[in-house]
Parts: C-alpha cells; sequence; structure tokens
C-alpha cells in the first residue's frame, strides 16, 4: 500500500511537471524562458568577444550575475535555444525532486509529496516560467547545508552557488556560527577560486562587475514591485523616506538575521540540519535587496516543515504560509479586502511569512531571549554586523539609464499602467492585463503582485 502511494505521489508529480513544462513552452516565443534567453544571448556575446555587461537582451533584460554565472552558461551556446529550453525545464523538475528528498530523506512517499507541494508552489513554477536559476541555487545550498555532501567537500557547494548568484553566502557565516570552520573555510576558498577562474577568462568583465556592477541592484528591476518580497521591497512600498530607508532597512536586518543565524546554530546542534538550513535560507530571502518570487523556495520549504511539526499553532502558521507560497492572496482577496492595510498585508504576504519564520517560526525570539548571558547578546551583534556590512553596500547606487528605448517588451506576464510608488494607503488600480509575478525591468513604471 505505501509503495502504490509513493508510486501514485510520483505520478502525479510527473503529470504537474509535464502539464507545468507545456503551458511554459506553448508561451509566445517573445515570453517563453525570457531570463533562460538573457543567459543564452549572454553567453553569445562573450563567444563574440563582446562586453558581458553591455549586453542587453532583445526582451530589454541585462545579465546580473557574477562573470562566473556566465561561463557556466557557455557550453549552453553548443545546442539551439528552443532544445536548451526543453532540457532546462526538465533540469527545473529534476531539481525540486532533489529538494524534495533533501527535506523529507529517506521516507519515499514524503518525498514525493514535498516535490510535489514544492513544483505546485508559485516561486517553483516562477522558475519554470523564467527558466531561472535560482531552484538550482536553493539546492545546492540546501544540500550542503544539511550535510549530504561528503565531509571533505562539504562548503564546496555553496561557495559555488555563492559566485552564480551571491545571497548564499550567508551559509557562510551560519557555518562559522555553527562551528563548522572548515565547512566555511571550503565555502569560501571555492567562491574565490569560481572568481577567480572567471578574472582570468574574463578580466575586462569581471573588473567591471566588482568594481561597479555588483552594487548597482536597480538593473535587476524595480525594486518597487511588488514582485520583489524582501523587507527592502517592502519599505520601498510603504515609502520610507530615501534619507531613512537605509539605517531602518539595516537595523531591520540585523535583527532579522542575528536572531535567525543564532537559532539556527542551536538546531544544528540539536541535530536538526534542515531546520537549520530552510532557516538560513528563509532569512537570505527576507534580508536580500531583491527577493522574486522564484527566489522564495526556501520559504515554501519553511511552510512545509511548520506543516510536519507537532501542534495546531505551528500547522495553522505553515498551512497559511503554504497558501500565501501557492497564491496571490493580494491578487485573491482584492475585491474583498477593502480596507487599504488589510490589502498592504495581503500583498505582502510573503515578506511578512519570511520574517515570521525567521522569528519566531522555528522558535528564534525564544531561543535568543532565553539566553542571557551577555556573551549571547555579544556574539549575536556580532553576526548582525557582519550581516548588515554585507548586504548594505548592495543598494547604493543605482545603475546608469543608458538605454530610453531598449526597454523589456511588455507581455502578458509584465504588463501593468500604475506607478512603483506603493503606501500603506489606497492602492491603485490594475491594469485588466496586468499578471501577477511581474518583475519589471530598470526603468519600467509597471507593478503587479507575485503569483
Amino acid at each position: 500500500m505505501v509503495d502504490r502511494r509513493t508510486g501514485a505521489l510520483w505520478a502525479l508529480f510527473g503529470a504537474i511537471a509535464v502539464v507545468s513544462s507545456v503551458l511554459v513552452l506553448r508561451r509566445p516565443p517573445a515570453e517563453r524562458l525570457s531570463d533562460l534567453h538573457i543567459y543564452y544571448g549572454a553567453a553569445q556575446t562573450v563567444q563574440s568577444g563582446q562586453p558581458l555587461y553591455g549586453y542587453v537582451a532583445d526582451n530589454g533584460g541585462p545579465f546580473t550575475y557574477p562573470p562566473f554565472a556566465v561561463l557556466l552558461m557557455r557550453p549552453l551556446t553548443v545546442f539551439p535555444e528552443g532544445a536548451v529550453q526543453v532540457a532546462w525545464l526538465a533540469l527545473v523538475c529534476a531539481a525540486v525532486a532533489a529538494i524534495g528528498y533533501a527535506v523529507a530523506r529517506p521516507a519515499g512517499g514524503l518525498v514525493a509529496a514535498a516535490a510535489c507541494v514544492v513544483l505546485l508552489s508559485a516561486p517553483a513554477q516562477s522558475n519554470l516560467r523564467f527558466g531561472q536559476v535560482s531552484v538550482f541555487i536553493v539546492l545546492l545550498a540546501l544540500v550542503d547545508a544539511v550535510g549530504l555532501t561528503p565531509a571533505r567537500w562539504r562548503g564546496v557547494l555553496v561557495g559555488v552557488a555563492a559566485a552564480v548568484k551571491l545571497t548564499p553566502l550567508l551559509f557562510v557565516v551560519y557555518f562559522l556560527l555553527a562551528g563548522r570552520y572548515r565547512d566555511a573555510g571550503r565555502a569560501a576558498l571555492a567562491f574565490a577560486g569560481c572568481a577567480a577562474l572567471a578574472a582570468a577568462v574574463l578580466p575586462a568583465d569581471s573588473w567591471t562587475y566588482w568594481t561597479g556592477t555588483v552594487t548597482q541592484t536597480s538593473r535587476i528591476g524595480n525594486l518597487a514591485s511588488l514582485g520583489n518580497q524582501s523587507v527592502h521591497g517592502m519599505l520601498m512600498r510603504v515609502g520610507v523616506d530615501a534619507g531613512t530607508l537605509p539605517l531602518l532597512w539595516a537595523a531591520l536586518v540585523a535583527v532579522i538575521c542575528g536572531t535567525a543565524l543564532w537559532r539556527a546554530r542551536q538546531l544544528w546542534r540539536e541535530e536538526h540540519p534542515v531546520r537549520a538550513a530552510v532557516l538560513v535560507g528563509c532569512a537570505s530571502v527576507a534580508a536580500s535587496p531583491v527577493s522574486w518570487t522564484h527566489h522564495q523556495v526556501w520559504t515554501v520549504l519553511a511552510a512545509m516543515l511548520l506543516v510536519a511539526t507537532n501542534g495546531v499553532a505551528q500547522r495553522v502558521a505553515g498551512l497559511a504560509l503554504l497558501a500565501a507560497m501557492t497564491v496571490s492572496l493580494g491578487a485573491l482577496l482584492r475585491d474583498v479586502s477593502t480596507y487599504p492595510g488589510v490589502q498592504f498585508a495581503l500583498e505582502n504576504a510573503r515578506t511578512f511569512g519570511a520574517v515570521a519564520v525567521c522569528l519566531a517560526g522555528f522558535g528564534g525570539v525564544a531561543a535568543v531571549a532565553a539566553h542571557g548571558r551577555r556573551r549571547a547578546g555579544l556574539r549575536v551583534a556580532s553576526v548582525a554586523a557582519a550581516v548588515v556590512a554585507g548586504f548594505v553596500v548592495l543598494p547604493c547606487r543605482p545603475a546608469p539609464t543608458r538605454r530610453s528605448r531598449r526597454t523589456r517588451s511588455p507581455t502578458p506576464a509584465t504588463r501593468a499602467t500604475s506607478s512603483p510608488a506603493r503606501t500603506c494607503g489606497r492602492a491603485p488600480r490594475r491594469s485588466s492585463s496586468a499578471s501577477p509575478g511581474s518583475r519589471p525591468r530598470c526603468g519600467s513604471t509597471a507593478w503587479s503582485a507575485p503569483p
């Protein structure tokens, strides 16, 4: 009976994967796997000897990752883009299945169920729709942090993941705090090695990125868009003054990450490595200046872990968070949530959910408060300072506006008409063609709710 149920769940996973992939491939060519199209074009640009960070795809998107990422993309150019799209969709679904195994192992039925839940969530669907790398970043960091890699190589995958997208560097701080010094060292060396390799192959592009482009977060898109469900994005939508925003954001990041990392340290020592890793991942989602929907796989995993715990309150909280990570509550309930404060809370439910997990979802606040010794407070403060030092420089300055006509063409996934400046007051009307989950590029005035 157990084997039948497990088989049925994997069959369901396969059906979800096939249907989701077919729906993506049936989209118009200009709207299909738009981020993968940017990766593919950037790799071709490097092959032809052109500047990587001067590249802009025909859909208006620039390449925003470190130079090492494009080295991994270069082999894709050997194949036609259509074949790469099909293979990419298959790899994303395989990565989701592997994440299910890392979270729910060794129970076969639970692994299959976890994989189904993750694949149905908005972050996984966003990875499929845009052709994103985020699901692979989550997989690398998760496998390494929970200890599935051989001991002598543990930490290397985190370093490689951070060389592609910088947010996994928070796991290095976690390794240090948890006493996993060798893992932290290997992660740092792997990150530095990947960056050095990219500098040797692409010296000019590496110099451009590390001396300027790395701080230009506005290249990534309109940070005030509802698709950016980070604390920084929410503060921008609230309308916090530009002079106050960096200090307020830094203070919130210090509290959120300091608490989450300290609790993750305790969970690791209590032999709960999956919870510890997911907690650190949620902290990276909340604290990063930019957290698009496809970055938020960590929050889905946290919701599933809450549902699997004992206690009615935790399970109800997990189900509520899982609902928020599957549908857009702001879009779904906008006709009944007429009070502006309620609508704002619904539209930013994923931000609040990630923050709640960091502070209380796995007992973070209680754990830190119970440790009353002065030494504990100093450690939390030092961790917070390290995190702030890593994050606070990122949103310092906008990218120069070089393009007036080369903006991303509007699509059903990105088209909207309202201003990105959001406040807690009355929400602007959405265009009838607006779709959740858009990520307007720099200079765009579009916004939408997360899917």
